[in-house]
């Protein structure tokens, strides 16, 4: 495995050193942090310095609830934020749909369309606002696209309108600024820290509802993952991301599709360095996948929680691609150490897949 070419890090990334450290300290701590005794203060103490890194890290000035992940951070949000509406965008993330629905009182919460750019219809948002108070919850980084919503912008008329974002932030987390949201949902396996922990950042916690439980200042049940949360804030302060850099590549790798016939999505929408969609028309996503694949080159046709399924991406249905071009399609996505040698590598034998199709289609 040493010698294949991983591009699949906007499903997880390896975990940094730094990271990697932290949680070893972490493990020292065994005790739960609520508990009233030595031990469970040293715990909590370790727990409430990952929990300062974090806000740090990302110049947050208000509350961290502690989670499983970003998926469980939108679902907290979406079936307990205290206004009644709730309204999403039409290319979000799996769990956003199921998380909205849940807390919706009719049992069904509204779509806002997106344009063709995949940018979000803002006639059919102010429509919305002009119901009432509402939750919408909105990417500010397309898992699938990398397209990037002006969500400081949208902010504001959503704050004007009484209403609350909520804003998915996996992907954008440590990469670009975080936007001015009410809600924002992170993970820390997307950036160099472990599987399975992850947070919610909410600017003011009288606009949700607690649980009940007894941890996390009562908005989240069960005993807090101490390791993973110091070696989640450790993976946020390394900032490991080099975004020229990130640009450079994905500027090559465009270039060097589109020069043997693929297509790039969302070519003209404002877009995450580290995500590049791209399309061979007319070929099928699961063939691109193994073919790749034996060649030893890890990519995805996707979202990881969906692309094992025999089904067309939501995202570009929300974005009216052609079936052709959508059949096709493929998300490449860089870590820390992706390198120019590997972009190479995946364009000569990408470039070898095009044209055994082309042939084969001419044939």
């Amino acid at each position: 495995m040493t010698n294949r070419i991983y591009f699949d890090h906007a499903a997880t990334t390896p975990v940094i050193a730094a990271s990697r450290d932290a949680f070893a300290r972490g493990m020292t701590a065994w005790s739960n942090p609520n508990s009233p005794h030595a031990e469970g203060r040293a715990a909590r103490a370790l727990l409430e310095e990952a929990r300062e890194t974090i806000k740090q890290a990302l110049d947050w000035r208000h509350d961290v609830i502690f989670t499983s992940g970003a998926s469980e951070s939108v679902e907290i949000v979406g079936r307990r934020a205290l206004v009644e509406g709730r309204a999403y965008g039409a290319s979000e993330h799996a769990i956003v749909p199921f998380a909205m629905d849940s807390g919706s009182k009719s049992g069904r919460a509204q779509v806002i369309p997106v344009e063709a750019d995949g940018l979000i219809d803002e006639a059919a948002l102010d429509a919305v606002l002009a119901q009432g108070p509402t939750l919408v919850a909105l990417q500010q980084v397309n898992n699938e696209t990398g397209i990037v919503q002006d969500l400081d912008r949208l902010a504001g008329k959503i704050r004007a309108a009484g209403s609350l974002l909520l804003a998915d932030c996996a992907q954008g987390a440590s990469k670009i600024p975080l936007p001015d949201a009410d809600f924002i949902a992170i993970c820390a396996h997307k950036l160099g820290g472990p599987p399975g922990i992850g947070a919610l950042l909410v600017r003011d916690l009288g606009t949700l509802d607690p649980c009940g439980g007894g941890q996390e200042k009562g908005y989240r049940r069960g005993t807090q993952d101490v390791p993973g949360a110091l070696a989640f804030a450790a993976a946020l302060a390394a900032k490991p991301y080099d975004m020229a850099r990130m640009a450079s590549l994905r500027v090559a790798l465009e270039a060097g599709v589109k020069a043997v016939g693929a297509t790039v999505i969302g070519d003209h929408a404002p877009r995450v360095p580290t995500i590049g969609a791209i399309s061979l028309p007319g070929a099928t996503s699961a063939s691109l996948l193994v073919q790749l694949d034996l060649a030893g080159i890890a990519v995805s046709a996707g979202s990881a929680c969906a692309s094992g399924k025999a089904k067309a991406s939501h995202v570009l249905s929300a974005m009216a691609v052609p079936d052709e071009v959508a059949a096709g399609f493929l998300r490449l996505s860089f870590g820390p150490d992706t390198s120019a040698a590997e972009v190479d590598s995946f364009l000569a034998e990408f470039g070898r897949i095009a044209a055994r199709f082309t042939k084969s289609k001419a044939a």
